[in-house]
């Protein structure tokens, strides 16, 4: 192809020139079962990547699923602290152990680890993707329906591992109102396209608020674009989350299990 720069290893395209392509996906231990493993993916950080991917847990839970997250953001991992899970990951002689919370949900962070989770971790991109690799390899997850991973934000390198060394089934990526955003959509979905990883669909986070005497609407962050963003890309809005006061409390008392989130039920049935 006349725009080919030879490197094979980040191309979707399929060549009578392409080389043979070498496999980086890792294998699981032989005590883990996990069906199907989703990416929960923005092109930024503050958008609610980490809330969302709790809220997705948190509901297929109480369907009955089986399930777990893997907390793939290293340098500003929250889901340990949304649940109120404090106490250090265990393990026995052969593989990590993840943490179980109240309602069975299965998960491992690198502030599991941690001596305190205030600890800074100060680490170099090859050391971090390492982590990532042995929390899928070296965790005993056991049998799951779904493992959603928190993918840590941007298109770099540690989300390039992540679409490489895991058996990404799909990815949902997250947004929020504002126009910038609409542009890191793209950058998210074409990484996705790039790598041959389908695009499940947007949740936008922080949509509106909905005023707590007059019951209307108010788009306090600037007027929705996933929809025109959704129908550009030719993928499905798949939820759009309220700004939710009662919400945010419960994640800081780390009850994100008590929360009551309606908007994600279509989703959630879907993958029931």
């Amino acid at each position: 192809m006349s725009d080919c720069n030879h490197d094979c290893s980040a191309c979707s395209k399929k060549c009578a020139d392409a080389k043979n392509e070498q496999s980086f996906l890792k294998p699981a231990n032989k005590y883990s079962d996990i069906k199907k493993v989703i990416g929960i993916v923005s092109g930024k950080g503050g958008v609610g990547k980490s809330l969302v991917s709790c809220l997705l847990a948190c509901k297929c839970a109480s369907l009955g699923l089986k399930v777990g997250i893997l907390d793939a953001d290293i340098t500003g991992p929250s889901v340990p602290k949304s649940f109120g899970i404090t106490e250090r990951a265990m393990q026995d002689g052969e593989c990590l152990l993840p943490s179980v919370t109240k309602n069975s949900i299965k998960i491992m962070s690198v502030n599991l680890l941690l001596e305190n989770e205030s600890t800074p971790v100060v680490w170099r991109g090859p050391v971090i993707s390492g982590v990532i690799e042995q929390f899928w390899s070296d965790v005993r997850w056991g049998e799951l329906d779904y493992l959603f991973v928190d993918m840590p934000p941007g298109t770099g390198d540690v989300a390039l591992t992540v679409f490489q060394s895991l058996p990404i089934d799909g990815i949902v990526i997250v947004s929020t109102p504002q126009d910038l955003v609409k542009m890191i959509v793209a950058k998210a979905f074409n990484m996705a396209k790039m790598m041959n990883v389908p695009v499940l669909g947007l949740i936008e986070n922080m949509s509106y608020y909905t005023c707590p005497d007059c019951g209307k609407k108010l788009e306090i962050f600037g007027k929705s674009k996933i929809d025109e963003t959704a129908n550009e890309l030719g993928v499905p809005v798949l939820a759009k989350l309220p700004v939710s006061p009662e919400l945010n409390s419960l994640v800081d008392e780390g009850k994100i299990e008590n929360a009551e989130c309606s908007e994600l039920d279509d989703f959630a049935d879907a993958l029931k």
